[in-house]
């Protein structure tokens, strides 16, 4: 474990690991403003980003990490919406669009294809033991 300084109030405490640098207390803090802007979006689901920023006193860049986390996510008529880390495409949660994760998992499934390789009777005939004359 590590013993780091908390972002949110500058108190040290131990690190565990996870991402976020925040001690205990920080952490409590920030779910609570979590849970009331999930509860703000479920009541006002057209509001803009930064209206639930200002209504919430939360950041936009913490609101969009929650978003990329896929705690919060939009309704499609929703005006919200963030860029795909990979093309651009506008989405309302996670990190890339489908058509991105398609591309992923199809390059994970190219890569952790069957091993075509078969050994031949040509092959296993020439595999034979050879010592070396002294």
């Amino acid at each position: 474990m590590d013993v780091k300084n908390c972002r949110g109030c500058g108190r040290l405490f131990n690190y565990i690991g996870g991402g976020y640098l925040l001690c205990s207390v920080c952490m409590e803090e920030l779910d609570k403003k979590f849970k009331e802007v999930k509860q703000y979006i479920n009541d006002n689901p057209r509001a803009s980003m930064h209206e639930i920023s200002e209504k919430n006193e939360v950041s936009i860049p913490q609101i969009e990490r929650w978003i990329r986390e896929e705690r919060l996510t939009f309704a499609d008529d929703s005006p919200i919406g963030i860029e795909c880390e990979n093309c651009g495409a506008t989405i309302k949660s996670g990190r890339f669009c489908a058509k991105c994760k398609d591309n992923v998992a199809k390059g994970f499934g190219e890569l952790y294809k069957e091993n075509t390789y078969r050994p031949t009777k040509t092959t296993k005939d020439k595999a034979k033991m050879r010592f070396l004359d002294n």
